[in-house]
């Protein structure tokens, strides 16, 4: 496969094909996201896909799942994405699922008729950023977004009969906007009520602004024991809501896995437990991105 840059994908597709579509990100402003740095957004060579769909055409009987990477595939235009749905269709017929990455934006820019187009043809997954419902957060880290139409775009998705699953990101309000940021998140998801949510660990990095912000000490990160509360009042304002809830990214102070809200109650507990000590956490030379 021609990979260019690092390839991120969802842990939950770690089994899939990885088809790099796009390179980098079409956006790339967030103050907390250092992936896509130092690259340009490109759409790669046709004919290179078709190399790649070749690839696996010959290699990778085994895996019956794609995943669109780079960052934001969704924002391709709907004549490029149905004639790449049905080139992975002509090329792997025995795929049964195809997920990408999409940004809100992108998501809010497909009219629920292409959307439904799109899933004819095989797309079964979105992955949607939101790192946070609470718009103080989301303006602090330039995510270029506010709650209202971050759950426009998680709505449009769901309307679709689209299987949304949707990221947050612990520690991204600091220490200051610790409790906000979590009752808003939580605020939001009940309105976009996604198939799925993972909650993430922020981890600065030294290529980002919130990297040099944590290492001047005018972002002050929590620490375990306030992530964890931080996760623990996410949770807590869950409401009526059915969903898988997990926290099993490698950044992760403490992984956890249930469905909300048959085991709301347990994943609670795990929290205290791990609070007061009866669980360990994992320790920070283990976490990573």
């Amino acid at each position: 496969m021609n990979y260019v840059g690092n390839i991120i994908r969802p842990p939950s597709e770690a089994y899939a094909i990885i088809l790099q579509v796009t390179v980098g990100c079409s956006y790339n402003k967030c103050t907390f996201c250092g992936a896509y740095k130092d690259i340009s957004f490109q759409i790669k060579p046709e004919d290179t896909i078709n190399a790649d769909l070749d690839f696996a055409k010959k290699h990778c009987h085994r895996q019956n799942r794609v995943f669109l990477a780079d960052g934001d595939v969704l924002i391709l235009s709907q004549k490029r994405l149905v004639r790449l749905f049905n080139k992975i269709r002509r090329h792997l017929p025995w795929i049964n699922r195809i997920s990408l990455y999409g940004s809100a934006k992108s998501i809010r820019n497909k009219s629920i008729k292409q959307l439904l187009e799109l899933k004819s043809l095989g797309l079964d997954r979105v992955y949607m950023g939101l790192e946070s419902g609470c718009d103080k957060v989301l303006q602090f880290v330039k995510k270029g977004e506010t709650a209202t139409t971050m759950i426009a775009a998680g709505s449009k998705i769901r309307e679709a009969g689209i299987f949304l699953s949707v990221t947050t990101l612990l520690g991204l309000g600091g220490v200051s906007l610790s409790s906000e940021h979590a009752t808003d998140t939580a605020k939001v998801l009940n309105k976009m009520a996604p198939n799925q949510i993972a909650a993430l660990t922020l981890i600065p990095l030294e290529n980002t602004e919130l990297g040099k912000e944590v290492a001047s000490g005018s972002f002050i990160l929590p620490n375990p024991s306030q992530i964890l509360h931080e996760l623990h009042i996410l949770i807590s304002h869950l409401k009526d809501i059915k969903s898988q809830f997990h926290t099993n990214h490698a950044s992760s102070y403490l992984p956890l896995a249930g469905r909300l809200p048959k085991d709301k109650d347990s994943l609670l507990l795990s929290i205290a437990m791990a609070l007061n000590g009866a669980i360990p956490l994992v320790p920070d030379y283990r976490r990573a991105l």
